[in-house]
């Protein structure tokens, strides 16, 4: 299983439509795919249509009550399972403020969960607080969305060196395999400038000890599309609101690259026609 944490600091710069529909993506294709929100925004929840109103059990319960993770768990779609957030999430980080070993109880329940999966997405929320130090802790991987502004650059460095710290003292696994551009608008020189930049720090790190030695900035870029905008307030994915869109291309793209950065005997995602006529994502 390939745990991922999706995360930046930043807020605006698509870390929840990024998880959600490379989420969609990989279960389309027939993988089993499981979503943590780890936001208390709860965005990917109502993202993949499920009302984070605080009447059902949450991944706060996880961290705080130590419910085990398959009470919490939702199917949200073929292949695609959800384990919500909602607004208690936001006390977790003053309840857990005096706990020792705060910073691992969600790597401790994915060990005693028997359900089994193929990707485990974790979206995490604007900060670098408990909650994402939890994903971080529990993840292998971590995929940065990152919005192409040298602001944003800026930031990243502040991520990558949070990223080292967990390696060096919680979780020696974790490494950082890319970078998503979002929100890229291929007709601005900044855009251009900046995934160059970012391109050329990358490449100076090869070889050192970083977790982010190896890490890439994906060749498929998400383009601005104001389908990728609408579609949460339907609660559906991109696929299942516009599969024929920009967005939908785009991710499913990204959803390729993603299979293939580490487990190099995977077959790539590749799309093919239903008999509805509309595309739906299947191994090739």
């Amino acid at each position: 299983m390939r745990r991922i944490a999706i995360l930046n600091q930043k807020g605006g710069v698509g870390k929840t439509t990024t998880t959600v529909n490379l989420a969609a993506a990989l279960a389309a294709s027939g993988q089993r795919v499981c979503v943590l929100d780890l936001d208390p925004q709860a965005h990917a929840t109502t993202h993949l249509g499920c009302e984070p109103d605080g009447s059902g059990p949450s991944l706060y319960d996880v961290l705080v009550s130590s419910k085990p993770l398959a009470a919490v768990r939702k199917e949200a779609d073929q292949n695609l399972w959800l384990c919500p957030a909602d607004i208690n999430l936001a006390a977790a980080e003053v309840e857990l403020a005096g706990v020792v070993g705060r910073e691992v109880i969600l790597r401790e329940s994915l060990a005693q969960d028997a359900t089994t999966f193929d990707y485990m997405l974790m979206d995490c929320g604007p900060s670098l607080g408990v909650l994402t130090l939890n994903a971080l802790a529990a993840a292998d991987e971590v995929v940065i969305p990152l919005q192409p502004h040298f602001l944003a650059l800026h930031g990243l460095s502040k991520l990558l060196e949070t990223t080292a710290i967990v390696a060096r003292r919680i979780n020696p696994r974790l490494k950082v395999t890319g970078v998503a551009v979002c929100l890229f608008d291929a007709q601005t020189k900044l855009a251009h400038e900046v995934v160059a930049d970012l391109s050329a720090f990358l490449d100076k790190s090869r070889g050192q000890p970083v977790p982010w030695a190896d890490a890439r900035v994906f060749d498929t870029r998400i383009r601005r599309n104001v389908k990728l905008a609408e579609c949460p307030s339907f609660g559906k994915s991109i696929f299942r609101y516009a599969p024929t869109c920009p967005g939908a291309t785009d991710y499913a793209a990204l959803a390729n690259e993603l299979a293939g950065a580490v487990d190099v005997g995977q077959q790539p995602l590749a799309a093919k026609p239903t008999e509805a006529g509309q595309p739906v994502l299947a191994v090739a």
